[in-house]
């Protein structure tokens, strides 16, 4: 059962929980727009290669992302901690988190060979490590924080501002950086790591400061209660999680697939990696505009439908940008911002996809008796990851498959096609099959959420609230 104080959500609880995944995406953001780059062509690490890695990298997270969330569930039943379920985690995660990612940006520029794979392997796990045990708690608080679908849909929108902050500002930085030292040179990469770490670290301890746990387990959660197995029976009950979940994977998949690429397409194509940060800078006042707009369209049409439509626009979008690619060149720019405004459209789903998070934790309250947020969003957690490992995946293993040759000052024209296919085209049926999820998958009826509330208000009142 859970009990809620009475304070109301405030201000610096929206700015505390929007500094979380601002902090978190610095260096993560990294890991999709420049880490393949890296990679390739200048730790000089075959395609190939990586592909494998990436797959590897996914099996750890398979363990690591449910695990870690069951052991919050757990360890908070069987020990209450006084500053919360979720918050201690992050103090704990915060320093980890930064140094995990100043070792994967720098130590592995000064080897060669085995000694090199098994540094990046060795540093890339930690930091998914490091990662995991902040995110996870992070995403969960949303839930711990909010106590009806108004302050869930804030929270969501606080959450998307700072993913925003989090993404824009090592892509910004990142392309820039680079452009000054080579793009096959490691220092602009080493700045760049170091100095996006840096930040994260002081804001997610921002994040840790200036959030609240306002929603608070009772004893009725046992320790002995909580399984592992748990998430089997979520699977099998809990259909709106899983719709959650091919979400996730889809549009994970498009997010990392044309991020990654697109660094490609501007080097490769374009010839010029400096036009990503402009079409950045271009396409940010649409970004930040629909992240203002987004909270109030959800009060008039709620989460899920305004979810549906940002999804088809954005896949619309995307799929008129392939279309001009096959009919004319395309000036990097126009490009640049045409993406940026149909991928930014599907990105509307990921800022506002948390509220959904705590319904289905909500429902799942409902169905089963039993409050286990860390669990749920550790095995949507994974399901994001196994969409990152898809889309890593297929910019990898696709760079050999389309005959791109780093040395080569011009590419081949079968070769610019595939950039092409992959940089808009893939992207565009990744997110037409996030919104088939939640059109065809996601069922929470308006007569079920009636009876979720009525269940809520009756263990308030039971609460002596």
């Amino acid at each position: 059962m859970s009990k809620s104080p009475k304070n109301a959500l405030t201000k610096k609880h929206w700015f505390g929980y929007m500094f979380g995944d601002w902090g978190g995406c610095m260096t993560f953001a990294l890991m999709s727009s420049i880490f393949s780059i890296y990679c390739t062509n200048v730790l000089g690490i075959s395609a190939t290669v990586m592909g494998i890695l990436t797959v590897v990298w996914t099996i750890w997270d398979a363990v690591n992302d449910p695990m870690m969330g069951a052991l919050m569930d757990k360890a908070f039943a069987k020990k209450r901690n006084k500053r919360g379920k979720f918050r201690p985690w992050l103090l704990r995660a915060t320093p980890l988190l930064a140094v995990s990612a100043i070792a994967l940006w720098t130590v592995p520029t000064f080897m060669d060979g085995i000694p090199l794979l098994v540094a990046l392997f060795s540093f890339k796990i930690l930091y998914e490590a490091s990662y995991t045990m902040f995110n996870i708690p992070m995403g969960s608080l949303l839930s711990a924080m909010s106590k009806n679908d108004a302050e869930r849909a804030s929270l969501s929108s606080a959450r998307g501002v700072g993913a925003a902050f989090g993404n824009m500002i090592p892509g910004m930085l990142g392309p820039v950086v680079i452009g000054m030292f080579g793009e096959n040179k490691s220092t602009g990469y080493m700045i760049t790591g170091v100095v996006c770490a840096a930040i994260g670290f002081v804001v997610c301890l921002l994040h840790y400061a200036m959030t609240e746990e306002r929603v608070i387990v009772e004893e009725e959660t046992k320790a002995d209660d909580i399984k592992l197995t748990d998430i089997l029976t979520v699977v099998k009950k809990n259909r709106p999680f899983i719709a959650l979940c091919i979400h996730g994977v889809c549009i994970c998949a498009m997010q990392y697939l044309a991020e990654n690429i697109s660094m490609y397409m501007y080097s490769a194509v374009y010839n010029d990696v400096t036009y990503k940060t402009i079409a950045s800078v271009l396409s940010a006042p649409f970004m930040m505009g629909s992240m203002i707009a987004v909270p109030f369209m959800c009060k008039k049409l709620g989460l899920e439908k305004v979810i549906r439509i940002s999804l088809l626009i954005g896949g619309a979008i995307c799929a008129v940008l392939f279309g001009m690619h096959m009919v004319m060149d395309v000036p990097p720019l126009l490009h640049g911002v045409i993406l940026g405004v149909g991928s930014g459209m599907a990105m509307v789903s990921i800022q506002m996809q948390w509220g959904l998070v705590g319904e289905a934790i909500d429902y799942n309250e409902y169905i089963t008796g039993k409050r286990t947020e860390g669990s749920i969003y550790g095995t949507f957690n994974l399901a994001r990851r196994i969409g990152q490992t898809v889309g890593l995946g297929i910019s990898f293993f696709a760079l050999d498959w389309i005959g791109y040759k780093p040395a080569l000052d011009m590419q081949s024209a079968g070769t610019i096609f595939g950039f092409k296919s992959l940089c808009v085209l893939i992207p565009a049926i990744f997110i037409l099959g996030s919104w088939a999820a939640f059109k065809f998958v996601w069922r929470i009826s308006p007569e079920t959420r009636a009876a979720m509330a009525a269940e809520k208000a009756e263990k308030s009142v039971e609460a002596g609230e």
